[in-house]
């Protein structure tokens, strides 16, 4: 039996694929199609940067509410994560994505067993200390890509997309924080209010959120490819 759909997960998850969707179509204009669109302007950056951290977000709460092994589907999400790394290094060259979204978000789940056990109080301790780490942290440069994932670059590093630990695995926490207190019913917050904003196009975005992910960047570039041919 599947379980009961939370309409305001999906409809934040199915907010967060359209704004990432309509970001790297800008991203893609720009690098594949000379369109001379500035996406890191204080807009586009925070547009982006918004889709990525309500993934991050829904992601914490998710972990809670799914009832698969967390480690499992994270070491899933960490293998799309380097199937994006191999592919983005043959199209972006050192552009390519070392620790992106995917990479960061199979870790965060592989990690989720061990985060939930801890008090709630140390959680937030920990994702108030990880993100004030983040500044000292980024001035850090080291001789080896080890480090990434910690959110320590080393000397020339570039990437296309970059996601670390530091100081987005608070964000993370703060998702688990929210599944413990709002959503450990497995039920809308909403639900005493009667309101319910359920809507089928939504949850189907929202539900095959991670298979659009995979397969919009190549939708785009190839669009655009076929229109500059014609």
């Amino acid at each position: 039996m599947e379980q009961k759909r939370i309409w305001e997960i999906d409809l934040l998850r199915a907010m967060a694929i359209i704004l990432m969707v309509i970001y790297h179509t800008v991203y893609d204009l720009n690098n594949f199609a000379n369109i001379d669109i500035d996406y890191n302007s204080p807009f586009w950056y925070w547009e982006g940067k918004t889709a990525a951290l309500i993934f991050i977000l829904l992601s914490g709460i998710s972990c809670g509410l799914s009832r698969r092994n967390t480690f499992v589907t994270g070491l899933k999400v960490f293998g799309l994560g380097m199937i994006v790394t191999v592919a983005t290094y043959f199209f972006l060259g050192e552009y390519y994505v070392r620790f992106g979204i995917l990479h960061f978000l199979g870790v965060c789940m592989m990690l989720y067993p061990m985060l939930k056990r801890v008090d709630n109080s140390m959680l937030l301790a920990i994702a108030v200390v990880n993100a004030i780490l983040a500044m000292p942290i980024d001035n850090f440069i080291v001789d080896t890509p080890l480090l990434l994932p910690l959110g320590i670059k080393h000397s020339g590093f570039v990437s296309a997309d970059y996601y670390p630990l530091s100081p987005y695995l608070s964000v993370f926490i703060l998702g688990i924080l929210a599944y413990k207190n709002y959503y450990y019913k497995k039920q809308s917050i909403f639900h005493k209010a009667k309101l319910n904003l359920e809507n089928k196009v939504v949850s189907q975005i929202s539900k095959h959120s991670l298979l659009i992910y995979m397969v919009h960047q190549p939708i785009i570039i190839s669009i655009i490819s076929i229109i500059k041919i014609i």
